[in-house]
C-alpha cells in the first residue's frame, strides 16, 4: 500500500486521461493520495476530485508564486472549505524566490496568514520552499508552526535543515529527484533521516523520476521513489511502503 502525499491531478495535463492515470496508480498499489490545490481553479478541481474518488483527499492553500493575487475573501473561502472531512491539510504554502511574480514581503505575509489559519482550524501544513530555506524556517519558528506540523514538500535541503524541520513536527517528503543519478542531497536525506520522519510523493505532473524523466509524471511512479529510498536505507520495498503510509495516515488523521 502506497500513499502519494502530493499530486496535482487537478492540473490541465490530466484533462484527457484522468481515469486511466488513476487506474494505473491503483494497479501500482497507490491506495491513497492527496491532491493539492493552490489557487481558485485548482482548489475547486481538488474539491471535485475528493467528492468523486473515495481514496483521494485534498490539501488547499495559496502558492507563494501567486501570493500577490490572493485576497482576504480567498482565505475566508479556504477556511470554509476546511469543514469538509476530506480536506486534510492547508497548502501548499511557503516562499519561492526563483520566480519574481510576487514580491517577497507579500509572499511572507500570505505565508504567515495561512499558518495562522492552519492553527485555527487545526490542520497540518504543506510547505513549498524554493531558494528560500532560511526565511521559511524562520517564519515557521516565529509563527509556532510546530503546533500543527506538516510536510516539507519535495525536500531538497541539507540533513541539518531536515533535522531542524523534524524538531518542529514536520515530515520530510521525497519525490522523483531522489532517483536522479546526480541527486546527492536527496539520496543523503533518504539515508540519514529516520524512516518514521519520511513521506513519499510524486508532485505529478512535475519532477518525474528516472527512468521516465522528461515525460509527464503520475502517481503510479511513486513506487520508484520507494524503491530508491529502500535501496539507500538497505530496507525492503514493503518496509518503506508500510512506514511511509503509516506516517501519512497519522499526519493527516485519516481514519
Amino acid at each position: 500500500m502506497l500513499f502519494d502525499t502530493h499530486v496535482h491531478l487537478n492540473a490541465d495535463q490530466f484533462n484527457e486521461d484522468l481515469e486511466e492515470v488513476i487506474q494505473r496508480a491503483n494497479e501500482a498499489g497507490v491506495e491513497k493520495m492527496v491532491v493539492v490545490g493552490f489557487d481558485r481553479p485548482t482548489i475547486e478541481k481538488a474539491m471535485e476530485l475528493i467528492e468523486t474518488y473515495s481514496h483521494i483527499y485534498a490539501s488547499i492553500g495559496w502558492h507563494p508564486v501567486d501570493a500577490i493575487d490572493m485576497k482576504d475573501e480567498d482565505l475566508i473561502w479556504i477556511k470554509e472549505l476546511t469543514n469538509h472531512p476530506k480536506v486534510v491539510a492547508i497548502g501548499e504554502m511557503g516562499l519561492d524566490y526563483h520566480w519574481d511574480k510576487s514580491p517577497v514581503e507579500i509572499q511572507k505575509e500570505v505565508f504567515r496568514k495561512q499558518i495562522r489559519l492552519a492553527k485555527e482550524v487545526k490542520l497540518p501544513i504543506i510547505i513549498h520552499n524554493r531558494e528560500a530555506t532560511q526565511d521559511v524556517v524562520e517564519i515557521l519558528k516565529e509563527e509556532g508552526a510546530s503546533e500543527v506540523g506538516g510536510i516539507m514538500h519535495s525536500f531538497s535541503g541539507s540533513t541539518e535543515i531536515a533535522k531542524q524541520c523534524i524538531e518542529m513536527n514536520f515530515f520530510i517528503s521525497l519525490g522523483g529527484p531522489v532517483t536522479f543519478k546526480n541527486a546527492k542531497k536527496p539520496k543523503e536525506i533518504a539515508r540519514d533521516i529516520p524512516l518514521d520522519s519520511l513521506l513519499i510523493e510524486t508532485d505529478c505532473p512535475y519532477l518525474t523520476p528516472h527512468p521516465y524523466r522528461g515525460k509527464r509524471n503520475e502517481p503510479a511512479y511513486v513506487k520508484l521513489v520507494v524503491e530508491e529510498i529502500a535501496k539507500q536505507k538497505g530496507l525492503t520495498f514493503d518496509e518503506v511502503a508500510r512506514t511511509t503510509t503509516e506516517n501519512a495516515i497519522k499526519l493527516f488523521a485519516i481514519k
